[in-house]
């Protein structure tokens, strides 16, 4: 019998499948047009044609990984359950109150996000914990039921409940999670200790509504979904890939949907992770260009940087996630000429349909897309290997007429939306590298998505990037990478106290707590023993700051080394971060975090025996290719990446396609084939 292991990321467009033989370590890679009024469609389509190609009854699959926007494109579009929220009396304004700072800070104009719970949705309750969890006031218990009824007669789908100091002492917020229950009956609950339990109530709000939010949503879509795969054959426990780049069950999503928020990007960096770690390349910039917009982030020493605080579409989430900036830069994104006469590129854009001009589908406006088109960089007949018709005449005429309001010709123009685009690109890798006190210089950038390969060498170029690595299958990276990532839970506790030898029994004491949450968790999941493994870490500050950094907790067992290691970590990073540190300032531990993996299996990556360095056996077709660098179309060969083989060096110009993605070798660098058949570029001959 043939194991199985399915990896699928939903895309709003196309819908990706990655299929690994495990007896034959084989992949099979395949898209298929995705269902947007129901997701759940193409991903059973996919997981039954995946079955089908090994004749249905003499397959196993032993794994299923899903990475969706299910959860994103609710909170984005507003699309979610009529919430309502339980919280201390005097408090119900919170929710708008927030923070009180500007996103913009000159901008009168600026326009604050739709709250998710109207006002007379948000109702108040008598109950008050002071800051070290002793009772001020006792829960009125009558007035829950009350407002509870209340929320009923309103019809409510979602309730959130969140009390101040919840995080230290949750009895009164479980109390009232459970009454509403009684009370709503069918209706989605949550109570911020479950979601959130850490300090900074504003934050912890916000996320906890956003989880109500999304909370029948998602349990609906997985309420189709899963029936769905059982028909199409998936006899095992199906997986949902979270924002921190761990995978949870569909049963742990549906209770904690918030934590999916930026699944499908997040799988893009645990394939990248692996891959980086199969070639020895602990160090990388990923960039994930797509039809919308360009997702970056970083790896260092081979583990991705991460976040607990986010903004995402304005609403604060507070949650483990691997930190990905994104910017309106993708395929799609749209060439316009602003008010003072300048060339910008996005971040509005052409979406999926009607897309580029070159799909024929109605838009009139150039895009990224249709400049590569024009430019001949992208194959100006079709694209997915024939299966998408490209017309380069009408794209032609719509960038000729913006070059003309410009005073550029229609090639210069193209290199013009080519160059803002890649701008904007560095911009977004400046902000993740330089800006946190990292040089992009030593790393290596990963391209993937659609349009990543075809960028990534200008981009590369632009900020002193030596080395471009090209994955295999750069356009399905994120279905890939829910092969290779690991079962995740987060935990954390809020205990804030002075990093001194006072406080050692007060540190090993939540250490402890946290290692046994963990261990609860790898019962309930029935995780081996030898597949555990545990990442500790605590968010610390200088006393008297209100803004914390994330550092490594050894496991030491002796007291005087445990402290030691503790102040190094944290003022190594504050150091890295700010460029000084204070050392005659006390430092204080704010939030401990454990993260408890259940590690899986791997796929064995063949190397493949190397051929020589002469890619004719490809057998290339030439084609004019507008290269910037020369101000000219150049005879460029234009090689089928499926037929290079390991060893193979390709001098730049050069064009290398593949059905998922396009990848450009500029004149002046030099493309190899590696032994995983992976592409390395870099600059200068070979």
């Amino acid at each position: 019998m043939t194991s199985l292991r399915i990896g699928v990321d939903s895309g709003g467009t196309f819908t990706d499948v990655c299929l690994l033989d495990e007896k034959t370590a084989n992949f099979s890679v395949w898209k298929l047009s995705s269902t947007p009024h129901d997701p759940s469609e193409a991903i059973a389509e996919g997981a039954r044609e995946a079955v089908s190609q090994f004749g249905g009854g003499y397959v196993q699959v032993v794994f299923f990984g899903h990475g969706t926007t299910v959860a994103t494109n609710a909170l984005i579009q507003g699309q979610g359950a009529k919430t309502g929220l339980i919280t201390n009396d005097g408090f119900r304004d919170l929710l708008d109150l927030g923070r009180q700072t500007r996103p913009h800070l000159y901008d009168l104009q600026t326009d604050k996000p739709v709250a998710l719970v109207p006002r007379d949705r948000r109702l108040e309750v008598q109950e008050r914990l002071l800051f070290d969890g002793t009772v001020e006031h006792a829960l009125d218990e009558n007035s829950v039921r009350a407002q509870a009824r209340k929320l009923r007669e309103m019809g409510v789908e979602a309730a959130a409940v969140c009390f101040l100091y919840s995080f230290i002492e949750p009895a009164h917020e479980a109390r009232v999670a459970a009454i509403l229950e009684e009370e709503l009956g069918e209706a989605f609950v949550t109570a911020s200790h479950r979601v959130c339990p850490e300090f900074r109530e504003f934050e912890r709000l916000s996320t906890t509504v956003v989880n109500a939010f999304l909370g029948p949503v998602m349990k609906g879509y997985l309420s189709k979904l899963t029936p769905r795969l059982r028909d199409a054959g998936i006899t095992a426990t199906p997986h949902i890939t979270q924002s921190n780049g761990g995978t949870i069950t569909f049963e742990t999503a549906a209770t904690l949907p918030v934590r999916t928020v930026l699944s499908g990007p997040s799988t893009g960096v645990v394939g990248a992770l692996e891959i980086g770690r199969i070639v020895g390349t602990n160090d990388i910039i990923t960039f994930d260009m797509g039809g919308t917009s360009t997702d970056v982030s970083l790896i260092q020493e081979g583990r991705p940087e991460t976040t607990t605080e986010a903004v995402v579409h304005g609403y604060p989430l507070k949650v483990p996630m691997i930190d990905i900036h994104t910017v309106g830069a993708g395929g799609g994104s749209i060439a316009h000429v602003d008010s003072g006469g300048f060339l910008k590129v996005g971040p509005r854009s052409a979406g999926a349909v009607p897309g580029p001009i070159c799909y024929g589908l109605g838009n009139d406006e150039p895009t990224v897309t249709d400049a590569n088109v024009v430019m001949q960089v992208l194959n100006p007949k079709e694209l997915l290997g024939g299966r998408m018709q490209i017309d380069r005449d009408p794209a032609m005429r719509a960038i000729e007429n913006l070059g003309k309001r410009l005073g550029l010709s229609t090639l210069e123009t193209a290199a013009g939306i080519v160059r803002v685009v890649t701008a904007n690109m560095a911009r977004a890798i400046r902000l993740i590298s330089i800006q946190r006190g990292h040089d992009p210089r030593d790393y290596s950038l990963m391209p993937f998505g659609g349009g990543g390969p075809v960028h990534a060498g200008r981009l590369a170029r632009e900020l002193g990037i030596p080395r471009i690595l090209v994955p295999r299958n750069p356009g399905i990276l994120c279905a890939l990478g829910l092969l290779l990532t690991d079962l995740r839970h987060d935990l954390s506790v809020t205990r804030r106290m002075r990093l001194e030898a006072a406080s050692l029994g007060a540190i090993r004491d939540a250490m402890a707590s946290l290692h046994a949450d963990a261990n609860a968790w790898f019962e309930a999941e029935h995780i081996e023993p030898e597949r555990r493994r545990l990442v500790a870490s605590a968010d610390m500050r200088y006393a008297g700051q209100n803004y914390e950094l994330n550092v490594p907790v050894p496991g030491l067992d002796n007291d005087t080394a445990l402290l030691k290691a503790l102040t190094e970590n944290f003022n190594s990073a504050y150091k890295r971060l700010y460029d000084y540190t204070a050392a005659e300032e006390a430092i204080e531990i704010v939030t401990f975090r454990m993260e408890a993996y259940g590690v899986v299996e791997k796929p064995q990556f063949t190397e493949n025996p190397d051929v020589g360095p002469n890619p004719s056996a490809a057998d290339p077709i030439i084609r004019n290719v507008y290269m910037p660098e020369t101000g000219d179309f150049v005879a460029t060969p234009v090689f089928n990446r499926d037929q290079l083989q390991t060893g193979n060096r390709i001098e730049g110009p050069a064009v290398i396609e593949q059905m998922d993605s396009t990848t450009l070798v500029l004149p002046g660098q030099t493309a190899i084939v590696d032994a995983y058949h992976n592409l390395i570029i870099a600059e200068g001959a070979a």
